[in-house]
């Protein structure tokens, strides 16, 4: 369980940066810390009850990870002005997302 907890932070700051390098190479670390600052979003955990519990998946728990939130981010992408913190946010749901896929994938066996 802590390797999953410890791969999945490492991503949230990984995969941003690759996004970034990749994509915004001329003010990727500009893009990367504004990609980063969507982890506030997580501050929605504080409205569960336990505020971490290692056997959730927060895709379709939490308010700011639910799928109408998550067709807002999508819809987001759209506005060029706010389209690096939408890639932030759809990063952050897909990374959760694959949380929970590796979660039920442990909880099967």
């Amino acid at each position: 369980m802590m390797v999953r907890t410890f791969v999945h932070l490492v991503l949230h700051f990984a995969v941003p940066g690759i996004v970034a390098r990749l994509g915004f190479a001329d003010h990727w670390k500009r893009a990367w810390l504004i990609m980063v600052s969507t982890m506030v979003i997580d501050l929605d955990h504080l409205l569960a009850n336990p505020v971490y519990d290692p056997q959730r998946c927060g895709i379709g728990f939490h308010p700011l990870h639910s799928y109408p939130a998550i067709v807002v981010y999508l819809a987001m992408a759209m506005v060029p002005k706010i389209r690096i913190l939408a890639i932030g946010l759809i990063i952050h749901m897909l990374l959760d997302g694959a949380d929970c896929i590796w979660l039920y994938i442990v909880q099967a066996r």
